[in-house]
């Protein structure tokens, strides 16, 4: 069950400006919200991770950032709203190991490249208590009477429940390739997508059936 959010605009733009944010930290909760739909607490905890995170990083104005994103659930979102990081233009890799973490860092042509990894730290959770249960799936967190506290609770927290590594980032390497036909379903596919002829979809991987019309 989600939690019950009541919080409007209004309310959250109320309570940022009381814990002193920044007008442009502000704006990104605006436009992040829209693009979400509804103000999801990953979501909100996301932005603070990206604001942290450019804020470390500190690429000059106009530079690329790359981001990887280690959940599927809400974070991706800021990434693409904050940093423009999107999996459509390959600045955004979202691998689901079920952390909620992001790596970011900036252009590079070698195999590696230095970046900054925020996370929610487990070991700081406990100074918000709503939080704590929400995050760690508690059976006592109870969305209806608790789900306006854990809105209060992550916008008072800010980056008080994260942490931050140095780390050194693999870069993708970009391999050439051509046009082809899988032998299954003679579809086109690159070539070095096809696995003894076959695409993935044809080699269990498909999320569909065909139907008849």
């Amino acid at each position: 069950m989600q939690p019950r959010l009541n919080h409007t605009w209004d309310d959250i733009e109320a309570r940022l400006k009381s814990k002193g944010s920044a007008p442009e930290l502000i704006d990104y909760f605006r436009r992040c919200i829209d693009f979400h739909t509804f103000a999801a607490p990953g979501l909100l905890v996301g932005v603070f991770m990206v604001d942290y995170a450019l804020e470390l990083l500190t690429p000059p104005d106009g530079e690329k950032i790359y981001a990887v994103c280690e959940t599927t659930k809400c974070l991706p979102d800021a990434l693409q709203v904050v940093a423009h990081c999107t999996t459509g233009n390959h600045r955004l890799r979202v691998i689901p190991i079920g952390k909620f973490a992001i790596t970011m860092n900036g252009p590079a042509e070698a195999p590696y490249v230095n970046g900054i990894r925020v996370f929610v730290d487990g070991e700081k959770i406990g100074r918000y208590p709503t939080f704590a249960l929400w995050y760690t799936k508690d059976p006592l967190f109870d969305p209806r009477t608790r789900g306006i506290a854990l809105i209060d609770e992550i916008i008072d927290a800010g980056r008080d429940i994260l942490s931050y590594e140095r780390v050194r980032v693999k870069v993708p390497q970009k391999w050439p390739w051509r046009s082809a036909i899988c032998s299954i379903c003679g579809e086109m596919v690159p070539d070095n997508m096809l696995v003894d002829g076959a695409c993935a979809d044809c080699r269990s991987q498909s999320y569909y059936e065909k139907t008849a019309y």
